[in-house]
């Protein structure tokens, strides 16, 4: 029979566990060590982790390594390229090299030194929105929470707050016209469930369905807020007495849409529309003066009549 596990070898083989989960565990862009937040020794301003000041181009005091985070090299471990037994290794003599894509310092130990480079998560990192890379900007660089593109720290919050807004003007799937149960915010297209499954593809249960065109993890339409794009047609001809004059549309020419028919008007009818208001508008104000001049003649008509009954009975 195998021995009874104590206490302490549970707990121990618990810990090992937990530890591997941790390693395997995926990082958020932000919490990785090559994207940390630094302050600068001499300027004092904060940037994304690097091996020179974005603005003063001064070296760290106390680099930290882009791919483990340590400040320290401690003997130890063993794996170092420069030996250093029995001293604990700081600033420049801890460091190996420079990643040429997050411009971080990397420590001399093997592994990073060999590992970093191939596995780099800023190797093709680029805002979507401005088209800045790493040596381009000082700042950190994050991914949007819903169409996971690289982002920067100026266009960050303003991406996302407009990302969640889908190219179409209905909740409808693009190849039918089913109502997309689930949606991809990097395509901004739903599908509905017959054509979110790709033939032949073996899907896991409990695992989000990829997008059929980009490959990224599809979600619930329901569960997420998103607006569908709207399109305003047209724009008001008449008199702004609070705008500006700058901004009213008096002297814009509307010729150039005549063309178009919608609902079963033409266009070019439209004209022929607004001079039959303008006449009936016309004929109103005629009708208008007519009625006052009848009333005009009647009190004046009263008014003789009072002065010819004064005369009489004076008489």
């Amino acid at each position: 029979m195998p021995k009874k596990k104590t206490g302490q070898r549970k707990k121990a083989e618990r810990q090992r566990e937990r530890q591997k989960e941790l390693r395997n565990a995926e990082k958020s862009l932000a919490q990785l060590p090559c994207n940390f937040l630094m302050e600068c020794d001499q300027c004092k301003r904060t940037q994304k982790n690097r091996a020179f000041c974005y603005f003063c181009s001064s070296l760290q005091r106390l680099p930290v390594c882009g791919h483990c985070g340590k400040q320290k090299c401690m003997a130890k471990f063993g794996d170092c390229c420069i030996k250093h037994a029995g001293t604990n290794t700081t600033g420049l003599a801890m460091v190996g090299a420079i990643c040429d894509f997050c411009e971080s310092w990397i420590c001399h130990g093997t592994r990073c030194l060999s590992v970093h480079a191939c596995s780099c998560p800023l190797t093709d990192a680029e805002c979507c929105e401005c088209k800045r890379g790493v040596w381009e900007q000082g700042g950190r660089i994050f991914k949007c929470s819903y169409c996971k593109k690289f982002l920067c720290e100026d266009d960050q919050f303003e991406h996302q707050a407009s990302c969640q807004q889908l190219d179409s003007e209905t909740f409808k799937c693009i190849s039918c016209n089913k109502l997309g149960q689930y949606s991809c915010l990097r395509c901004k297209s739903c599908y509905c469930d017959d054509h979110v499954r790709r033939k032949g593809v073996k899907y896991a249960r409990g695992q989000p369905i990829p997008c059929p065109k980009c490959g990224l993890d599809t979600r619930e339409t329901k569960e997420m807020s998103i607006n569908t794009r709207a399109y305003d047609y047209g724009r008001q001809r008449g008199n702004d007495d609070d705008v500006n004059d700058e901004y009213s549309y008096q002297n814009y020419d509307f010729q150039g849409a005549s063309g178009f028919s919608f609902g079963g008007v033409k266009a070019d009818n439209l004209d022929d529309d607004y001079d039959d208001s303008d006449d009936d508008y016309d004929d109103e104000d005629d009708d208008d003066d007519d009625e006052e001049e009848d009333e005009d003649e009647l009190l004046e008509e009263v008014r003789q009549l009072k002065l010819d009954n004064e005369k009489a009975g004076i008489s």
